[in-house]
């Protein structure tokens, strides 16, 4: 889903992912001082989206797969294609509406990123490989919440970064308005001073330094952070006790348990 990620970091116009710059910055800085370099950068990098996706199709065409585990195998893809353009679209039209809706924000993320991340993904292997329903529940049971504690860590990681200083705050949540758990919650549970400070900061393109640390402080203060934390940890216990019950072959126990660890630590 590389292309995804592309496609979402023009619309965000973020300015890296995960510690590392985003497409469409690459391609702006590499115009130099040309006037049309921000237009160009993101058209460019749109390109650049488009061809992983058409490379990706390609690949699945490719595959040398019976007829029964074929239709399968695209009928997965199709469904994820189709969940992430939802979740996407659900993003750009929610994004300074109805921000302290923490089920919204949720339903979000769960189209946007938990399907189209892990549990789609997953199940996509599994059907090449010729696994049966019961692997492909298991993958929903643990796909679906280690997504959301994906993007729930993703979150905390644009406002506050890593501990470790390897990923570097952004502004481009806060500037945007993103409709994220962590907004929400930091507004659920504000008083009316701390609520109307974060209305009047969050979402405004011109919001600085000074007033995004206004903006981080109240989202700790309130325990938004916090909260935010706790559900990325109760996401990543459920997923451990669901392999622990899944009966996996050792190697692939192993390797699920790494996914789950990378997807929810901090990390650039």
């Amino acid at each position: 889903m590389a292309f995804a990620l592309i496609h979402d970091d023009i619309m965000d116009d973020s300015a890296s992912r995960r510690g590392r710059p985003a497409v469409h910055r690459v391609m702006r800085a590499r115009l130099g001082e040309d006037e049309r370099a921000e237009r160009l950068g993101a058209g460019g990098a749109l390109l650049v989206g488009n061809l992983a996706l058409m490379w990706a199709q390609e690949l699945l065409h490719a595959a040398r797969l019976e007829p029964g585990r074929q239709r399968l195998v695209h009928g997965l893809y199709d469904a994820m294609l189709e969940e992430v353009m939802y979740g996407q679209y659900l993003d750009v039209m929610g994004t300074g509406r109805g921000a302290d809706d923490v089920e919204a924000a949720l339903r979000i993320i769960r189209y946007k990123t938990a399907t189209a991340t892990i549990e789609r993904p997953l199940q996509l292997g599994a059907a090449v490989a010729g696994a049966g329903e019961a692997t492909m529940d298991v993958f929903t049971g643990l796909g679906l919440p280690l997504g959301e504690a994906f993007q729930l860590r993703d979150d905390v990681l644009d406002v506050f970064g890593s501990p470790d200083g390897a990923c570097a705050p952004r502004l481009s949540d806060l500037r945007e308005g993103k409709r994220t758990v962590l907004l929400a919650l930091g507004l659920q549970r504000a008083d009316p001073v701390q609520r109307e400070r974060l209305r009047h900061l969050v979402g405004r393109a011109d919001l600085g330094e000074r007033g995004a640390d206004e903006a981080r402080t109240i989202l700790q203060d309130t325990g938004a952070r916090e909260h935010t934390e706790r559900m990325i940890a109760s996401r990543y216990e459920q997923v451990l006790q669901i392999l622990d019950g899944a009966g996996f072959p050792q190697a692939a126990d192993c390797a699920l348990r790494g996914l789950a660890v990378t997807a929810t630590q901090y990390t650039s």
